[in-house]
């Protein structure tokens, strides 16, 4: 059996426009996208948040997380239309008023980057393992980052910087 001519793989075929209302870092945005495009191309192309890096396109690095109403979420596996309604975080929202966010400076401190590149994404995830887990020792901290690659440090001073900056969030949070 062959599919009707209009369902047949067309590269060059333009999709009909779908609007999209979604919330991002606070604000709230509309938008016509084709129902095939990835949330992370939406955040970078069509909103220019272009903290949220592209590294696979195939869920396997992480460089692409966000968070979706308060979970980590790899945003090369989110269609932007999946996305309406939702609110979104990205790496965009921590640093408030010039100040950096506590993640963001504990990674600095303990110089848990080298090229950057993953960075963004490794703290949203981060965040959503601090936010959602108390006192968590290295080994968790492990396993909570194992879909986020970093191709460069050896994850030695991330878990260092997550375990400094969870100390960190947590006494600001009690007081």
């Amino acid at each position: 059996m062959r599919l009707p001519r209009s369902f047949r793989w067309n590269p060059g075929r333009r999709w009909p426009l779908r609007r999209v209302s979604l919330t991002v870092n606070a604000v709230e945005h509309e938008a016509m996208v084709e129902p095939r495009q990835l949330l992370v191309y939406f955040l970078r192309e069509q909103l220019g948040l272009t903290g949220t890096n592209v590294g696979c396109d195939t869920s396997t690095c992480g460089a692409c997380t966000i968070l979706l109403n308060g979970k980590s979420v790899k945003s090369c596996t989110v269609l932007a239309v999946q996305a309406e309604g939702t609110e979104v975080t990205t790496i965009e929202a921590l640093a408030q008023d010039g100040d950096l966010h506590p993640l963001q400076q504990a990674f600095h401190e303990t110089h848990a980057l080298q090229c950057g590149y993953c960075t963004p994404g490794m703290i949203m995830a981060a965040l959503d393992l601090i936010t959602n887990n108390e006192d968590m020792d290295e080994d968790e901290i492990r396993t909570g980052l194992e879909g986020n690659l970093c191709r460069c440090t050896g994850y030695h001073n991330i878990v260092k910087a997550i375990q400094q900056a969870s100390s960190e969030m947590r006494s600001f949070a009690t007081k």
